[in-house]
């Protein structure tokens, strides 16, 4: 189909002056303007209002919503705009631009991507700058970037105002000159730049602070880089390297070449074209009234392709495009309308509808925005914009008092820190480089294990020959009179607690860590279990030989062997509940030392740890104190006394273990672990079995049942 087929679409292009009150009144020149001015009344039927094509800036878009909303004339504006004109006009208002907030995503995105937290702020005076300020700043906040100073810039300011204008010019050049910041923000509308430029014009007029900035601009879609009138032979230098977001926009066929061509010299008288030329060439044409007051002519050789960039850009810009889709927008709103009205007309009435009887109000149902809602960014430098200087390698960050939470005070690390360390790493002396930590733990290599692995050996060889001493005079009166079958159980008992000190000493892994523990726990056990097994048998025996005892029936092998027997397996059930549930595990502890690592066993559950340790000393208490009360027995039969010192040496061992070892970290917890095993397997050793080796091997004369029963000995007082 033909497009708009013999319609001509004329315009009028009409300037706001950044002027509210000139914006109105020429709104409603445009709706009622013909010979004079009547509201509400039209009477040119040639001049068919169907479109208006909004400014730049929101703030004139706005003032035209607000008189042509009541009429239903569609506007075409290029910049999002306030809920409450959209509310009221929102029928008739169509927009050529997305939305801000992909902007706001793509500005985080940008900041995050180069690591710049502490940026100024530039925005303007107005609705639309306070209400980007409000949903940037929390926006910000969130991801962690800070503002060092907000700037309001007043849209226009009239030279009268020169207060003001001072006070925007001077606040604005502070606080680039004294705020550490190298990347600026920038909120505005198309001539933002220019007023920007002009302020440091004003402030520096030399450009000899300027220049030493070395800063980054991100600027939003709206702002264009123009110099127009007296600005035309200013430099942009400042804003290099900025980075901007822009509209998406096309390259249009014909476009440049349009441009090329255009020549005000040509026949066809264009005002407008006239105007244009004279104001970007700084000349004037072949004018009467112009040559009296110019002295400089327009050339036929100028070309607009021979202006600079910030003067004339011979792409099509963002805006641009923008203004290029929204005419064509238009155009094709009313081709949809004249096929609607076309086809409804000739299906009903059999004739044409009559453009000029159309109405712009018809066509709000046939718009539709073609604008894309990705951005495109370009950059060429990666500045650094931190509200500090990256902290030095042995220094961390420490929040600064009175301060946003951007900015942070460079405080000296502790010994053996340094700042990004690892935590299997440790810093030098200069707190420049990291060291790995070494793997350490208890070992017999060392002094420490070796002390303790040799003193370990040495017991199990002393209860070696103290158990086969009394294996060889197992039939003599000493060895007979105190249980040998309790005897040899408590004295291998002894070897193996001995024994499993040495796990401790070896190199911590999955079955060391599995066993140690529960090796330790249960052979304990069964010794204290004989200790007590042989104090009840003792107190037993004398009960029993009272007469009519019923306590006969106790005596005897059954209820030594019961008393072991019974206690230990509840210590094993209790390990194996422990290894079921939460068993020890091999781990590496990087906190304990500065400069190593310790390998060490996390015993799993300390519940279970300590439920151990609780139970072997639930089982000395009561050897103690059974002990203590059958002290007075007649003595060539009772070894209570020495089990009463045994147990209490016992029991202090380990009570005095418990705030060591909750005291000390990484080898000397299980170093104080081991010196407990055998300072408290020795006490039983020495206290018990001592005095009657002491008997069998250097007084044999004693060791004779009538002289037992006769003298009171040393070894049994």
């Amino acid at each position: 189909t033909q497009f708009l087929p013999n319609i001509t679409l004329g315009f009028h292009i009409y300037d706001s002056y950044y002027n509210s009150r000139m914006t109105y009144r020429t709104t409603l020149d445009l709706l009622f303007k013909s010979q004079e001015f009547v509201p509400n009344y039209r009477c040119d039927s040639q001049k068919n209002l169907m479109a208006i094509i909004g400014g730049l800036g929101s703030d004139t878009s706005s003032n035209i919503a607000e008189v042509v909303g009541f009429y239903k004339v569609p506007q075409v504006s290029m910049e999002e705009m306030s809920t409450k004109i959209l509310y009221l006009v929102q029928s008739s208002l169509h927009f050529m631009v997305p939305k801000e907030d992909h902007q706001y995503v793509g500005i985080i995105q940008l900041l995050h991507h180069f690591r710049w937290t502490w940026i100024g702020i530039f925005t303007m005076d107005n609705n639309n700058g306070e209400r980007f300020l409000q949903k940037m700043q929390p926006i910000l906040s969130q991801n962690g970037i800070c503002s060092s100073f907000i700037q309001r810039l007043s849209q226009l300011i009239h030279i009268e105002h020169y207060t003001e204008l001072y006070h925007m010019v001077s606040s604005s050049f502070t606080n680039m000159r004294k705020s550490n910041t190298t990347t600026f923000l920038v909120y505005g509308e198309s001539l933002t730049i220019t007023g920007l430029r002009t302020i440091m014009l004003i402030a520096d007029p030399e450009n000899k602070q300027t220049a030493l900035f070395g800063n980054v601009w991100i600027l939003t879609a709206q702002i264009d880089f123009v110099l127009s009138g007296f600005q035309i032979s200013w430099d942009l230098q400042m804003f290099h390297g900025a980075i901007s977001f822009s509209v998406h926009s096309r390259a249009v066929v014909g476009f440049k070449e349009f441009l090329q061509t255009i020549n005000p010299h040509s026949g066809y008288k264009d005002g407008f074209l006239q105007d244009v030329w004279e104001q970007l060439f700084d000349c004037s044409l072949s004018k009467s009234e112009l040559q009296e007051t110019s002295n400089r002519q327009c050339l036929e050789e100028n070309k607009l392709e021979d202006l600079p960039t910030p003067v004339f850009e011979m792409d099509m810009t963002g805006q641009s495009y923008s203004v290029y889709n929204a005419v064509y927008t238009v155009a094709h709103a009313l081709q949809a309308l004249l096929i609607s009205g076309f086809n409804k007309e000739k299906t009903m009435m059999g004739r044409k509808s009559d453009l000029p009887y159309l109405q712009p109000w018809q066509i709000n149902c046939f718009f539709k925005s073609p604008f894309a809602k990705k951005f495109y960014i370009y950059h060429q430098v990666l500045p650094i914009s931190l509200c500090n200087d990256h902290c030095s390698p042995g220094y961390w960050k420490k929040e600064a008092e009175g301060k946003q939470f951007c900015c942070y005070d460079c405080v000296p690390c502790p010994e053996g820190k340094i700042s990004n360390q690892k935590e299997d790493h440790y810093s030098n002396k200069e707190k420049k480089e990291c060291i790995l930590k070494p793997i350490v733990f208890l070992t017999f290599e060392e002094t420490l294990g070796i002390g303790l692995g040799t003193a370990a050996l040495c017991f199990f060889f002393l209860t070696s020959c103290v158990l086969g001493t009394f294996i060889k005079h197992r039939d003599t009166p000493i060895v007979k009179a105190n249980n040998r079958s309790l005897t040899y159980t408590l004295l291998v008992s002894l070897q193996l607690c001995f024994l499993s000190s040495l796990l401790f000493l070896s190199q911590p892994g999955k079955v060391i860590c599995l066993l140690r523990q529960p090796t330790f726990g249960i052979t304990f056990s069964v010794a204290i279990s004989s200790v007590l097994s042989k104090t009840i048998t003792v107190v037993v025996a004398f009960m029993a030989t009272k007469p009519g005892s019923q306590m006969r029936k106790w005596v005897g092998k059954r209820l030594a062997v019961s008393i072991v027997l019974s206690f230990s397996l509840l210590q094993v059930c209790l390990c194996i509940l422990w290894l079921s549930t939460s068993p020890p595990f091999p781990e590496m502890d990087m906190q304990s030392e500065l400069q190593e690592m310790v390998l060490q066993c996390n015993e799993g559950s300390a519940f279970f740890f300590y439920c151990v340790l609780g139970y072997m000393g639930i089982l000395a208490i009561a050897s103690f104190i059974v002990a203590f009360l059958a002290r007075k027995l007649p003595d060539s039969f009772n070894e209570a006394k020495f089990i009463t010192f045994s147990m209490l040496a016992f029991c202090s061992v380990w009570i005095s273990f418990f705030p060591a070892y909750l005291s000390t970290k990484g080898k000397a917890m299980v170093a104080v672990e081991v010196f407990s095993i055998l300072s408290s397997s020795a006490a039983l050793l020495g206290c018990i079995f001592l005095p009657k080796c002491y008997i069998i091997v250097l007084r044999p004369d004693l060791n004779h049942r009538e002289q037992l029963i006769k003298r009171n000995y040393p070894c049994f007082s």
